[in-house]
């Protein structure tokens, strides 16, 4: 779509809306054309592999690394950050599909209909049957004796519909309605604990710096904010004492002139009943604009929902901490080689850096004269650290880690997802299928330079790494702009570390029967 069209679609009150929120015209042109000629797909090489862009720490690694983040953590380096915005709606699906389809909510109805091949009904009797281990059933059978009747004589019963409304509906837990974050998670002999506590102990286990300091920050949605304050108010003192830690805790909401322009059937802005342009959320690439805000030094960061009880935490922490160190000792590295590439006129200066960057980070470096090979080093290196934890692929969803082409021609290592590769190029998805591990969104990050100096990190967003996505709004179709994702193309300029870690590490909870599953239970 040309410069001059994309213009014309806008009217004065269009600038105006696009100006209240903080965004400026060039990027809504931008991502109008963007609709009209989608960014190409990703062009991946091989996927990364143990030995080949995935490392596997041997017994002295992991214990050099526990070394290297200890250090790095009493020196209160290390800060963590939490993705816990939007609702839970997606792990009720089923339960609300059943609930809503107005048909009998008895037991031997939905066991007819289970038995036949529907999937929601096989999920709620599934989580019918467990309910009483769900670490919210307390608070469940509390609302639904406020309403006259006995939780476990429904469940007995086989009358799942008060029990169904006592969680799902406003009147009650109303949980599809909250984030993740704030739902009770794991049972313990004092009542349940919420996913949000959950980091909160995690932290104290591999943030706290020598004088008890735990910072997390938080990234929740305007709406429950309040919630998620007043929660951590209740708890604190309690979990303070309870691991000699102060939870410094901060919280932020993605930004409005993060938001993108959805766009109808014939790439034309979306518009409103009144009139007014459509925006949208950008989904979790925007969060890097949070990111960027801590101006922090060493930052971990891990989804809501990827937590265990206390049993199963000393595996999680193990990794955490090597994964940490790891990050410090290759963040070393690449300092030292930069002062000296900054400060050493001496070719070997070069010569041994460009080692380093073969070896270590797997990198071709192109030839050059001295004096340019100096300059790539240096531009090559001065960037943002993450090392990412990589699971053996067991078929959860996840970006999956590969070596991919970039439009310059260099090779790099990237977390790439399914919807980024061609599905019609035969050869781009072997590649895709042969990968053997995925990305559980586990990562800690170098954000500052060699200097201390933090980056901008919205320096290395790919910005042509964006997501169209079919959606819908009053009844009528719509194409929706997702930016780039927060460990995808938000981070793809990025020097870039893939370990791999023990499958334990990862227990995401998609549904809500995940946390019927022995991974979320007390014993």
């Amino acid at each position: 779509m040309a410069v001059e069209q994309a213009h014309s679609l806008l009217n004065r009150d269009d600038l105006d809306q696009i100006a209240s929120l903080g965004i400026a015209p060039e990027e809504v042109h931008r991502q109008i054309r963007l609709f009209a000629e989608p960014p190409p797909f990703a062009v991946l090489v091989r996927p990364a592999t143990i030995g080949d862009g995935i490392r596997r720490l041997s017994a002295a690694d992991i214990a050099a690394s526990a070394d290297a983040w200890a250090d790095a953590c009493r020196a209160g380096r290390f800060a963590k950050f939490v993705p816990a915005s939007g609702a839970a709606s997606r792990m009720f699906q089923a339960l609300l599909a059943e609930r809503n389809r107005g048909q009998e909510m008895r037991r031997d109805a939905i066991a007819r209909r289970a038995a036949g091949g529907d999937g929601p009904a096989r999920e709620l009797l599934a989580f019918v049957d467990g309910i009483q281990r769900c670490a919210f059933f307390d608070d469940l059978a509390v609302v639904v004796a406020a309403r006259g009747q006995d939780a476990k004589t429904l469940i007995r019963e086989g009358q799942f519909d008060v029990l169904l409304d006592a969680l799902l509906t406003a009147s009650g837990l109303n949980y599809p309605a909250l984030p993740k974050g704030l739902l009770a998670f794991h049972r313990y002999p004092d009542g349940g604990r919420t996913a949000f506590e959950e980091h909160l102990v995690e932290a104290a286990h591999y943030v706290r710096d020598g004088a008890g300091r735990c910072r997390l920050h938080f990234t929740v949605s305007p709406e429950h904010r309040e919630r998620f304050e007043k929660l951590l108010a209740t708890v604190q003192t309690r979990y303070e004492r309870q691991y000699s830690a102060h939870f410094d805790v901060s919280f932020s909401v993605q930004k409005v002139s993060t938001n993108t322009l959805a766009v109808d059937a014939d790439n034309r802005p979306f518009r409103t009943a009144d009139g007014r342009l459509l925006f949208r959320a950008g989904g979790h690439g925007a969060l890097i604009e949070n990111l960027n805000d801590l101006r922090a030094d060493l930052i971990f960061i891990k989804n809501v929902d990827n937590v265990v009880p206390d049993r199963l935490k000393p595996t999680t922490i193990a990794w955490k901490q090597a994964l940490a160190g790891c990050l410090v000792m290759v963040q070393g590295s690449i300092f030292h080689w930069l002062a000296r590439l900054a400060t050493e006129t001496a070719p070997e200066a070069v010569d041994d850096a460009t080692r380093f960057v073969v070896r270590e980070l797997g990198l071709a470096v192109p030839s050059a004269n001295q004096r340019n090979a100096r300059e790539w080093l240096i531009a090559t290196l001065n960037r943002p650290i993450r090392v990412c934890g990589m699971v053996r692929n067991t078929g959860e969803p996840g970006g999956g880690p590969f070596w991919t082409r970039e439009s310059d021609g260099r090779v790099s290592l990237q977390i790439v997802e399914s919807a980024q590769v061609d599905p019609v190029a035969a050869d781009q998805q072997a590649i895709l299928k042969a990968s053997t591990h995925f990305n559980p969104v586990d990562l800690v990050c170098g954000v500052r330079d060699w200097r201390g100096e933090p980056f901008d990190l919205r320096r290395f967003v790919d910005p042509a790494a964006v997501f169209i996505s079919r959606k819908a709004q009053d009844g009528r179709r719509l194409k929706a702009l997702e930016l780039p994702g927060l460990w995808n193309g938000a981070m793809a300029d990025w020097t870039t570390v893939f370990v791999e870690v023990p499958v334990e590490t990862f227990t995401p909870v998609k549904t809500v029967t995940d946390l019927l599953r022995p991974e979320h239970q007390p014993v």
